[in-house]
């Protein structure tokens, strides 16, 4: 590498102005050649003779639309190939374009480059400019206000005072823990932070680390943006990258500790990145905490030298590690109290630690009548009173969720009962019956 991770991510500083912004902004520009892409013309032609082994026959502007390369990038090659006799000219393709096809001495090639890799697609983007892209892309240079924070949070009633907490913890782009009883909206919260976040970035669709292919765009992590090299900027634009929104990464209890290391399939030869890496510049929420396959304390390990370094290690089949930049902000969701299950190391790393409440009795009936409206139920202020007085006030704590699930029940009582649903008393017993008829530890005691 040119410069090391740690000299790239020294440079990088939040802009504190618009034309430190300007400067910040990245954007990968089609490669005119292969040098410029950082590829030999060794590993196109394998890519090459396995595309076509896929595909049987291919003209030199499909070669250069599934490489995601400029054909002007390759086209040399494509003639120097047909000349040692490894591709041959199976028709014409318009000026000058051929349809290309395998030679028995290309097919042989495309078959042991198989035996390598069974990788078939875009042309990989190096190492060295995905670090120049998180640098440059990082979500500590996007600062969300108070209203960008507010409209993605739209329709979760949220008290002013938890937006004033919560807006420096994602602003710091380092660490947060939600915790607080269940049902309250700890997962729905940390999952819309990623929302607040305006700008899009790009992203690698594969990458290339010490001669190992790594995918890394992942359709459950990565959301397309609106254009993709489409339209106006397709002619310098490098069809190898992908336009996504921030990332948003959330897993749960299914979470183990091979999930945070780079994956390997033997039978294709081909590597996936890890969770971290699919979260760079975006989020990564870790839901359930505590309720993991592997124990708190094993996970919270392998965090702290992420979260104080801002850098990770991971580990290629061949057993080479290398330096991966840590530029997700993590957000921790628990039932259980921070204190008993983080220690004071931990607790250090992790700066900002927000307790999510339950609702008010004004907070939990603005929920109601909010919920009552998205499912066309008629809200009664009467009703709404009687429910607080029979079955909350001074009986069990109130949870965020509690409205909308009580109302769920009052919309399947009258599908039952082939009626519309309303709020009377006995539907709301009987919804309250049905909900909290199993669950004891709400319930208040002296």
């Amino acid at each position: 590498m040119a410069r090391t991770l740690n000299e790239l991510l020294n440079t990088h500083k939040n802009p504190s102005q618009e034309g430190d912004a300007e400067e910040l902004q990245f954007f990968p520009e089609a490669p005119a050649n292969l040098d410029e892409a950082g590829l030999n013309s060794v590993f196109i032609e394998d890519l090459t003779c396995k595309l076509l082994l896929h595909h049987g026959l291919l003209s030199g502007k499909e070669i250069s639309q599934k490489l995601c390369l400029p054909l002007k990038a390759f086209d040399e090659l494509l003639y120097d190939m047909k000349q040692r006799l490894i591709l041959t000219y199976y028709s014409t393709a318009g000026v000058n374009d051929f349809v290309y096809a395998l030679s028995e001495k290309g097919r042989q090639k495309g078959l042991l480059a198989m035996e390598f890799s069974a990788y078939i697609g875009a042309a990989p983007v190096v190492y060295d400019h995905y670090l120049e892209s998180i640098v440059l892309q990082s979500i500590g240079n996007e600062q969300p206000g108070m209203e960008d924070l507010q409209g993605a949070m739209e329709g979760v009633i949220l008290s002013e005072e938890f937006y004033s907490l919560l807006g420096p913890a994602i602003n710091s782009g380092r660490g947060l823990f939600l915790f607080g009883k269940p049902g309250n909206g700890k997962t729905e919260v940390a999952t819309r932070i990623a929302n607040c976040f305006q700008n899009t970035i790009f992203i690698p669709r594969t990458l290339l680390i010490e001669g190992q292919l790594v995918k890394l765009y992942d359709p459950q992590c990565h959301t397309m943006a609106e254009g993709n090299g489409h339209g106006g900027e397709s002619i310098k634009f490098d069809r190898r990258w992908l336009k996504i929104k921030r990332p948003a990464v959330v897993v749960g209890g299914e979470m183990d500790m091979d999930s945070l290391e780079i994956g390997y399939n033997a039978q294709t030869k081909i590597c996936e990145a890890s969770l971290q890496m699919k979260g760079n510049s975006g989020i990564f929420v870790i839901d359930d905490f505590g309720r993991q396959r592997i124990e708190p304390a094993q996970l919270l390990n392998r965090w702290i030298l992420p979260l104080e370094k801002r850098i990770d290690y991971l580990t290629l089949p061949s057993g080479n590690k290398f330096q991966v930049p840590f530029n997700a902000l993590l957000i921790f969701c628990t039932n259980l109290d921070p204190v008993s299950i983080l220690d004071e190391a931990f607790l250090r790393r992790l700066p900002y630690k927000i307790g999510m409440q339950d609702p008010t009795e004004p907070e939990f009936l603005e929920i109601l009548r909010a919920s009552a409206g998205q499912y066309n139920i008629n809200y009664s202020e009467e009703m709404a009173e009687y429910l607080l007085a029979q079955h909350f006030r001074g009986i069990r704590s109130m949870r965020g969720c509690h409205p909308r699930d009580i109302l769920q029940q009052l919309i399947n009582i009258a599908l039952f009962e082939r009626e519309a649903p309303r709020m009377s008393r006995e539907n709301l017993d009987k919804a309250v019956r049905l909900y909290f008829s199993a669950t004891r530890g709400d319930l208040l005691t002296d």
